[in-house]
């Protein structure tokens, strides 16, 4: 009974929130669950509801779950990981307004330096691809000439620096 107790309070869970999608206002959250020693899954979502001065706004939702593969054990040291993402985005901060969706995936590489016994912090860098799918129109309100657009996108997919607690 007392092997069982001690292995259930394991380090086994995270949450973490990256430093720097904080800086551009957007509000996010991960989750982390270990699958065993080496191995992780990784869920973050992300939201940014704000409109800014003179109605600029950029408003999505991410969700980004991630595989990731420890070098050493979880949650310490060198990792690698795939990730999928997608999200639905509306906004413009020029002269144009976008309205849609995208979805794609990619690989990470990252670091997680312990700390303490509950705190670590880690860095991770991604690139993959990403397909967008939206609709253009000028940013004058009231003028509804939309045009569908397509676009496909490779490289960054992925840049977090985040605090994560272990639970």
């Amino acid at each position: 009974m007392s092997l069982f107790a001690s292995r259930g309070l394991t380090q086994n869970v995270g949450i973490k929130t990256n430093v720097l999608y904080g800086l551009t206002t957007t509000l996010n959250l991960s989750a982390e669950i270990a699958i065993n020693n080496q191995k992780s899954l990784e869920i973050l979502g992300a939201y940014n509801p704000w409109t800014f001065h003179d109605d600029k706004k950029m408003r999505f939702w991410l969700l980004q779950p991630e595989f990731r593969h420890w070098f050493c054990e979880k949650f310490e040291g060198h990792f690698i990981g795939a990730h999928l993402h997608g999200a639905q985005f509306f906004g413009g901060f020029r002269s144009k307004r976008y309205d849609g969706y995208l979805a794609g995936g990619g690989i990470t590489y990252g670091y997680d330096w312990i700390l303490s016994p509950h705190w670590n912090l880690e860095l991770a860098v991604g690139a993959g691809y990403a397909h967008l799918w939206f609709k253009e129109s000028p940013r004058i309100p009231c003028l509804k000439d939309v045009e569908d657009k397509r676009k496909n996108y490779w490289g960054l997919t992925k840049l977090s620096l985040s605090f994560t607690y272990i639970f």
